[in-house]
């Protein structure tokens, strides 16, 4: 808490021209001794800190210091307050919105008509497809358990709606494509898993503690990324489909034939998402090569034709 009170006093004081001790202790909720203290501390840190007196007294830093060492300019602020903000609309943590009130706490006052517009000039949407209350108290219970390192038992459905219960090691919340994951060790597979959050259910923390493992989410992500197997697919799009297949395949993988028509040779892992993504292109895709993908896709269109006769 000291260290977290003693970077924001110094993040004010590069930001304004003065700051009274009287302010720095209200703000703090701590006595006047105490940020007296601080600032001792701070001086020592080698960050050089003048105390005016008089009426008009308080704190400051020396100006040359703030030339050469501003480590947040107006629009550093802004940018970090509004990518805060975005995150904390998915999360709704306490610590967070603390966070965001102190950063607001230190930008000068006759400079907030400047800020709101510069966050309204870029705007970084988070918010998840689908998020809930529900939702939203799961990843705070997971949070609670990754902060506490407990173990954390959940009810988990897989991609094939297979239902069980596991007990895992939450190790880190990853927000990917919109979507939360919870990368935990499971102790029934004994191995490190990434659960997607929204098909974990009947979930609590244990009152067991666990030690955290020195694998990270990186290097077990990298590790698979090198595991996975690619497969290279070359699809035929209609020309009125062009538009989406911009926005989901690299130019460079894109040829435009004389027909109109799209060709695209791109390499995917071989993972069932890649069906869905090829569905969503309904009659207006064909796949060429490879053949045992073709096929596949053929034997899963009969499957669906034949609920519709």
């Amino acid at each position: 808490m000291k260290i977290e009170r003693m970077l924001t006093i110094i993040v004010m004081l590069l930001n304004r021209n003065r700051v009274t001790a009287n302010e720095l202790a209200e703000k703090f909720e701590v006595s006047v001794r105490t940020i007296y203290r601080d600032i001792e501390t701070i001086n020592l840190a080698g960050i050089p800190i003048i105390s005016h007196s008089g009426n008009n007294g308080g704190f400051s830093i020396y100006e040359s210091y703030k030339l050469n060492h501003q480590v947040l300019t107006l629009n550093n602020l802004s940018s970090l307050l509004s990518v805060l903000k975005d995150i904390n609309v998915t999360v709704d943590d306490i610590e967070l919105e603390s966070s965001i009130e102190k950063l607001e706490n230190i930008i000068p006052k006759n400079q907030t008509d400047y800020l709101k517009l510069h966050m309204e000039q870029i705007i970084i949407d988070l918010h998840p497809y689908g998020d809930s209350p529900n939702q939203k108290a799961l990843v705070k219970t997971i949070r609670k358990a990754i902060a506490q390192t407990n173990l954390l038992t959940i009810g988990y459905r897989n991609y094939d709606n297979i239902v069980s219960k596991r007990q895992v090691e939450p190790m880190s919340l990853v927000f990917k494509n919109y979507t939360w994951y919870l990368f935990a060790y499971c102790l029934l597979k004994e191995d490190f898993r990434t659960f997607r959050v929204s098909r974990i259910s009947d979930y609590h923390i244990e009152n067991q503690s666990f030690e955290r493992r020195e694998k990270s989410y990186h290097e077990i992500t990298a590790l698979l990324n090198e595991q996975t197997r690619m497969t290279t697919i070359v699809l035929k799009i209609s020309p009125q489909m062009k538009s989406r297949v911009e926005d989901v395949f690299n130019k460079e993988d894109i040829e435009v034939l004389e027909t109109g028509e799209l060709l695209v040779t791109a390499t995917f892992p071989e993972k069932e998402w890649l069906f869905s993504l090829i569905f969503s292109f309904g009659e207006h895709i064909e796949i060429l090569a490879p053949e045992e993908m073709r096929q596949e896709i053929a034997s899963k269109l009969k499957l669906m034709a034949e609920k519709y006769h």
